[in-house]
């Protein structure tokens, strides 16, 4: 199977399906990205407080891509399995004025940059109290091109993806996007040693990544109308889940849509009429907050132990 490469220096900082794609490969291909972290490189394990002044939004965010993909066509989904995630050696965490669920209480801008024990899977956030966080790496942007024509920020998440900040898309896990144009475009960034769901300062623990990816496209999930989800066994029972999600500026209508989009796919793929769908979300499903500072839109998330099926 061809593994392909996509160079830090193939970045672009909008979702735009005029952006001409940087490679081109067939469904089922291997795809490794080398990204910066978020700043851009701004950013480096020497700065302090003062780089936060001196940052350029404009170049924040960007994602390396786009990625083509033969057969795939609007209305498919993109099957996007994630193989590997490796992060520097450093990363970066900060209160920046502004930004975040809190900005209004936290208007000092505090730069905190770790070391990053890739052998050990942590880093320490306060050796001498003890506090210590465990590495669990993710692109917090992976995204298709929409369909409506234009330049659209990488700032927040769309129904194609973009910036989920979704922390349980780790090695080993499927996301699933919805395609909108010929091609899928796919592009991803924003590298992530660790984040809690919510990522409620607006930044982690921000890295470079090398990822790697398997772009498979899919013709049997015409439900997939949202980033969707399957995670590797996540908890100490060796749990999976499936997870759906919903988007929307307003957050209850975006967890109503994270609730209706799982109802469709156990009514699709587990037989179940929509009333059973509806109880079992009631009784074994856990609704999280995926993305919350990425305005305008909110990105609730439908989770379901796959447990429940096993006979």
């Amino acid at each position: 199977m061809s593994i392909h490469a996509v160079h830090r220096a193939h970045n672009h900082l909008a979702w735009d399906n005029s952006i001409p794609p940087v490679i081109t490969i067939k469904s089922g291909e291997t795809v490794s990205f080398d990204c910066l972290d978020a700043s851009n490189g701004q950013i480096t394990a020497d700065s302090d407080d003062s780089a936060l002044a001196a940052l350029d939004f404009a170049r924040l965010d960007q994602v390396n891509g786009p990625v083509y993909v033969d057969g795939a066509e609007p209305g498919d989904t993109l099957q996007i399995d994630v193989l590997s995630i490796e992060t520097a050696d450093w990363g970066w965490t900060a209160t920046i004025s502004g930004f975040g669920l809190l900005h209004d209480e936290f208007a000092t801008q505090t730069l905190k940059t770790w070391k990053l024990d890739r052998r050990g899977g942590f880093a320490w956030f306060d050796e001498a109290k003890g506090i210590k966080i465990p590495l669990r790496p993710f692109c917090g942007e992976m995204g298709v091109a929409r369909a409506a024509k234009g330049a659209f920020s990488t700032i927040p998440p769309y129904h194609t993806g973009g910036n989920i900040d979704t922390r349980h898309v780790v090695a080993g896990s499927t996301l699933y996007l919805p395609v909108e144009v010929k091609g899928a475009l796919f592009s991803c960034g924003d590298g992530h040693a660790a984040q809690g769901d919510g990522e409620v300062c607006g930044t982690a623990i921000e890295t470079p990544v090398k990822a790697t990816f398997r772009l498979t496209v899919r013709k049997d999930k015409p439900y997939t109308k949202t980033p969707h989800f399957k995670t590797p066994p996540v908890t100490v029972q060796g749990e999976e889940y499936y997870c759906t999600s919903g988007l929307d500026p307003d957050i209850k209508e975006a967890t109503r849509a994270a609730v209706r989009n799982m109802i469709e796919f156990l009514f699709l793929e587990k037989n179940l009429t929509r009333t059973e769908a509806y109880m079992l979300c009631s009784v074994a499903g856990d609704l999280r907050m995926h993305e919350v500072v990425d305005m305008p839109n909110f990105l609730i998330g439908m989770m379901l132990p796959m447990s429940v099926f096993e006979k």
